[in-house]
């Protein structure tokens, strides 16, 4: 029986306070072969107040993939981590570190808190794109339905 996938674009959340290394990430988002939307936010604090819902934040889709750099203002990267990791509604969602950080007790702490990647910036764009599609069994959103005959 032939199947048809019916999806949306996956839902992207690049915590990134360098306007050049989210310029970056975009175009190297922009080239991949994922279709994608993109939500960029530049702090810890508002970043956790996105992925839990809250304030302005009330209606915002939930993020198929987060993209976190470790070097946030408010609350930096491994704070916002280890958060999303605590919390049963969003623990699940799978993240992506890309750090300027080459502090290999940054890199410990990522990996024991569970990340899908870790990349070193500057990030080498070839394996950044084989990186996000392979996160795309992550994505949640895709609906096998079978063919109508």
């Amino acid at each position: 029986m032939r199947q048809n996938t019916i999806g949306r674009p996956m839902e992207i959340l690049l915590l990134e306070d360098s306007l050049t290394a989210a310029r970056l990430t975009m175009g190297a988002l922009k080239k991949g072969d994922v279709q994608h939307r993109l939500t960029w936010l530049t702090d810890g604090a508002e970043a956790l107040e996105f992925l839990h819902k809250r304030g302005r934040f009330a209606r915002v889709p939930s993020p198929d993939l987060v993209l976190l750099d470790l070097g946030l203002p408010t609350k930096d990267g491994l704070e916002v981590l280890a958060e999303i990791r605590a919390d049963p509604q969003i623990k699940d969602i799978p993240v992506v570190v890309v750090t300027g950080s080459t502090d290999e007790e940054d890199h410990a702490r990522s990996q024991l808190l569970q990340v899908e990647g870790y990349l070193t910036k500057p990030v080498d764009l070839e394996k950044f794109q084989q990186l996000v599609a392979d996160l795309k069994r992550f994505w949640h959103a895709d609906l096998i339905l079978p063919a109508v005959e």
